[in-house]
């Protein structure tokens, strides 16, 4: 163990207290001026790096153990960020825009925990001190202000603008896009100070879009001198020599061939198949062997480390080596003798059974450089097309060709089986023409020449990530942790709501459970979405320096080992493999200490500049994208609804592009997002937006600044003033209450009392809210302002329902259509009352959903009549005849809100119910909501549906409401 690892795990240790470097200086025994001298260069490196912190007392501890935590800072656009610990095991942490200092994205820092939430939930803090920073430079569009200048940066998640003293303008102007250097950090509400290094170009001169990107994501060009140098020295051509001197495996003679892209041009992998004597099948994996050209801390090997993998942009490649190794030497060309590391598998022809392999090194000579179309032509040949050229040309491979297709399909079979998850998105590529502009977008082709190539890449992996798993070896894995459970069970409430059912309890659940749901969705409309939604729910891939399975492939060991000319891990394993195959499976001991202590900063190192390309990629193809949609606003597509958020819902258009419909262009009603179940629907028209839903698009808008495409939808009329019974869908709507047209007769109390007097009739017009029935003991008379005579008590009518002025749900017992009442002497048959209009709850508890069975319903009391009549015969009890049946979103009959049935004729004592207290009322299928639950012979993942009630807003009754005159003439 090296001294810095001894002091860290010193100072972790649990009895541990802060020590002076003279108390550590005794501890660890540090004798003579030369070693002291070493000792403190080493807390002082610790303390620039963060690792160790000094105290006011000048006392030396780890962060961890001072209510302090290392880690790097992750920014977003809105201006909080989240704190990534070093810590394996440690949950992030939330920082407050105010509480980042000048901390930026990507900085290394110490942060402070300043809260957390009851539980051992999210955990908040503040940063106390930038250990390292990450930004050092950073690309915007500049803004000449005459005395002073800004950069605008094009990364959003630095959301300050960056201020430029004038004799540092460099002589750009406004509208270019400029790399700056930055010369003061921001403090406070001081803004960051910089100097322009180098002017790209104006923002819209052809290729300064994709230059900037390059720049903004800090990716290399060209390659230093010291460098290229190197891979100058590298052979055209191996030896006799040296084939024989390293003891190589011949493979020169086996078939052996190169699948890979039309434009592909560095070629680091070849297979071959063949049918053994017993029967069983023969794969082999054969790799170029780059590691033999780039030694390790060579300038090669410490610039390929540094860019951690090659990045494939719309119209370039920026790579991991340079092209006189990775298309020369290293390239799997046709017909030339190449250096390889080999990994050959014998397989049960019956159960599919790895019974052996080998990892070695070898030579091979590849015999033809196919391409996957040609591939996919060969075994998709018909009697139509028989692609007779084709198999003229490649007759001594057709064999060979049909037997690899035979081992990757069961291969891909057994993997299914097992549960591995196959998300099959589909992708796109972007065309461009000589000078970088968008010309078209073709989707990617998953071929069976594509699959092939994909199986054997995959068990290669997995083979010799065990291989070397067992022989206790540093390795690097690529590895994919369990899900987080908390987004796991939100995941499976999420398909829950599509009537899909996912086996399992949170981190119980089972990879091959996720498989089936993916095989069940296949297909259907709202595949996409719950594809995406999953992926969401699971964690990124990484490198690890221990193996700990691979989630998704649902294998227990996996590496990265078949590309090592364009990803640094599989370079770096291919040295362990040669070193422990040259050592007779072994490595000295000291060799495999500094391997294991290596072996951790590579994965992480590699790991964050995967992210950077993916990123980079990414942003590249948004650009690109949003380019080719240009010169496109106003035209008309047909699309597919995505997604749906609070904000609007998300398009997707057949070439794969997407873009926003806002909530606030959605002209014709307000819309209101249920969250659980990822729908849009009307306040007004209760129309309802789903997820896979076929929509007419017009684009309306292209964002180039910050790559976003805005859609409208087409004849989607505005808004409009309506009179009427509100459609109510799936609950009465709240929002602002209008007056009705005609008298409101109070209903009848449902009272089995005959002397229980009747209700208030309603005043013309102006409230719209139905009168409210009274239980009280009296003569049976006539309410007063018009009632009919409570007689013996039979049931009344339907109560009515709606919304008050705030929005707010409530239960308002009343006639739907008005009873037969009296009104100045005269009999007059009430109008509808006033409709619920503005920003009601879509989903409110008053209505309820239809029996899809049944033409007559008796509704959940309280609920609006929606498209229906209400009748009421002199006290006969309501009824609700459809006009139509609308549906929900799982295709099922919307019950429309209708009164519950009222107590039962008078039996001659005054033991009444109350009118809301009827015993008709709510289905026993429906949730608290209304919502019809459909019956499944599965067992669904229970979703809690919770409708928070608003408060209801006291009624002072106003001179214009009925039932208070009512009340206050009785008090009297």
């Amino acid at each position: 163990m090296d001294k810095e690892q001894e002091l860290l795990e010193f100072m972790r240790e649990t009895a541990y207290k802060p020590m002076t470097y003279q108390e550590l200086e005794v501890h660890f025994r540090i004798e003579g001026a030369a070693e002291f001298k070493e000792f403190l260069k080493l807390l002082n490196k610790l303390e620039e790096e963060g690792k160790v912190v000094r105290t006011r007392t000048e006392r030396y501890g780890v962060p961890e153990r001072m209510n302090l935590l290392r880690g790097k800072v992750q920014a977003h656009a809105k201006g909080f960020a989240f704190l990534i610990p070093d810590e394996k095991d440690h949950p992030d942490v939330y920082i407050h825009a105010n509480d980042l200092k000048s901390a930026m994205n990507g900085d290394i820092v110490l942060v402070r925990i300043t809260s957390q939430s009851e539980g051992g939930g999210r955990m908040e803090g503040e940063v106390v001190r930038v250990v390292q920073r990450a930004v050092t430079q950073i690309v915007g569009t500049f803004e000449n202000h005459e005395v002073y200048g800004f950069v605008i940066p094009d990364d959003k998640r630095i959301n300050r603008d960056i201020f430029i003293a004038k004799g540092r303008f460099q002589g750009a102007v406004t509208g270019q896009k400029v790399v700056v250097r930055i010369v003061t950090y921001p403090e406070g509400r001081s803004a960051a100070e910089g100097e322009i290094l180098e002017v790209l170009g104006h923002k819209n001169d052809p290729g300064v879009d994709i230059l900037s990107i390059i720049r903004k994501h800090q990716l290399p060009e060209g390659f230093p001198e010291e460098v290229m140098a190197e891979a100058e020295a590298a052979p055209d051509v191996i030896t006799e020599e040296e084939i024989v001197s390293q003891g190589r495996r011949d493979l020169r003679n086996e078939i052996i061939v190169t699948i890979d892209g039309e434009d592909a041009k560095d070629l680091d992998d070849a297979v071959h198949v063949k049918l053994l004597e017993n029967g069983n099948y023969l794969l082999g994996v054969h790799i170029a062997d780059v590691g033999y050209y780039v030694k390790e801390r060579s300038e090669l090997d410490q610039e390929a480390f540094r860019r951690g993998c090659s990045v494939y942009l719309v119209d370039r490649v920026i790579p991991m080596l340079p092209h006189r190794l990775s298309n020369g030497i290293c390239s799997l060309n046709p017909q030339v003798d190449r250096l390889t590391l080999s990994c050959e598998m014998e397989f049960d022809f019956n159960t599919l059974k790895r019974v052996r392999h080998d990892v070695f090194t070898s030579v091979i000579r590849t015999k033809e450089r196919m391409t996957y179309t040609n591939v996919k032509r060969i075994l998709t040949a018909t009697e139509e097309e028989p692609e007779t050229e084709l198999k003229e040309r490649y007759a001594d491979l057709l064999e060979m060709f049909g037997n690899m297709e035979s081992l990757a399909m069961r291969l891909r079979s057994k993997r299914m089986k097992r549960g591995a998850i196959d998300f099959d998105f589909v992708e796109s590529k972007v065309i461009v023409d000589e000078v970088g502009k968008a010309v078209d977008i073709v989707k990617r082709e998953r071929s069976v020449a594509e699959q092939i190539i994909e199986e054997f890449m995959l068990v290669a992996n997995e083979t010799v990530a065990e291989h070397f798993h067992w022989l206790r070896v540093p390795f690097l894995y690529r590895i994919h942790e369990d899900p987080d459970q908390e987004k796991l069970l939100k995941f499976m409430q999420f398909a829950a709501n599509f009537g899909y059912v996912v086996k399992g309890k949170g981190n119980s659940v089972h990879p091959r459970a996720l498989q089936t749901l993916l095989e069940e969705i296949q297909g259907k409309k709202e595949a996409t979405v719950i594809s995406t939604m999953m992926l969401r729910s699971m964690k990124q891939a990484k490198y690890d320096a221990e193996s700990l399975g691979h989630f998704g492939l649902a294998a227990e060991f996996y590496s990265h080992f078949t590309s090592p000319i364009r990803r640094y891990p599989d370079l770096a394993i291919h040295r362990v493999i040669r070193e422990v195959l040259d050592g007779n499976g072994a490595l000295t001991e000291s060799r495999h200490a500094n391997l294991t202590a290596r072996m951790p900063e590579i994965a992480q190192h590699s790991s964050e500049r995967e992210r950077v390309a993916v990123d980079a990629e990414r942003d590249t193809d948004k650009l690109k994208k949003c380019e080719f949609m240009l010169d496109k606003v106003g035209e008309e597509f047909d699309g597919i609804i995505s997604s749906v958020t609070s904000f609007g819902m998300f398009i997707e258009l057949d070439n794969t592009v997407e873009g926003l419909i806002r909530l606030s262009d959605m002209s014709d009603d307000y819309y209101h997002f249920h969250e659980l179940h990822m729908v849009l629907i009307g306040e007004r028209t209760s129309k309802v937006y789903r997820i896979g839903d076929e929509v007419k698009i017009r684009v309306s808008r292209v964002d180039m600044e910050e790559f976003n495409i805005d859609f409208e939808m087409v004849d989607m009329k505005p808004r409009g003033n309506y009179k009427g019974v509100a459609d109510a869908g799936f609950g009465a709507g709240g929002g602002r209450k209008r007056g009705g047209y005609g008298n409101r007769g109070g209903s009848g109390g449902g009272r089995q009392g005959g002397g229980n007097r009747g209700g208030s009739g309603g005043d013309r017009g102006a409230g719209g809210q139905g009168g409210s029935g009274r239980e009280r003991t009296g003569s049976g008379r006539g309410g007063r302002g018009g009632g009919g005579q409570g007689g013996t008590g039979r049931p009344s009518g339907p109560a009515g329902g709606g919304g008050n002025a705030n929005g707010a749900q409530r239960r308002i017992a009343g006639n739907a259509t008005g009873g037969k009442g009296s009104e100045r002497g005269k009999f007059k048959q009430g109008r509808p009352g006033g409709r619920p209009q503005g920003g009601g709850n879509p989903w409110g508890d008053n209505g309820g959903i239809s029996d899809p069975d049944s033409p007559k319903i008796k509704g959940v009391a309280g609920g609006v009549a929606a498209e229906g009549e209400a009748r009421t015969n002199a006290g006969d009890t309501g009824t609700q005849i459809r006009k139509d049946s609308r549906k929900d979103m799982w295709g099922l009959p919307i019950r429309e809100g209708g009164g519950g049935r009222n107590g039962d004729a008078g039996r001659g004592d005054n033991n009444g119910y109350r009118g809301k207290d009827g015993k008709g009322g709510r289905r026993h299928t429906t949730t608290s909501s209304g919502v019809f639950k459909a019956k499944s012979n599965s067992e669904t993942v229970p979703v809690d549906v919770t409708i928070v009630k608003k408060k209801k807003r006291k009624n002072k009754g106003g001179a214009n409401n009925a039932t208070a005159a009512f009340v206050r003439k009785n008090r009297k």
